[in-house]
């Protein structure tokens, strides 16, 4: 799966923290009922095809 990703490799914990961080920070305030997927692109890749291309 994470080979099919563009990122091409699975994330890391500071990865997914970064975006706990912003979602708790002053500067997202403003982000509601949103869904973020922090997976590298695996979803859409899986949805749409190769996406490296």
């Amino acid at each position: 799966m994470f080979a099919k990703a563009p990122a091409g490799r699975p994330g890391t914990a500071d990865e997914v923290a970064m975006v706990a961080e912003l979602l708790m920070s002053e500067k997202g305030s403003f982000i509601t009922g949103a869904d973020f997927l922090v997976d590298g692109g695996a979803t859409a890749a899986y949805f749409y095809g190769d996406l490296n291309r």
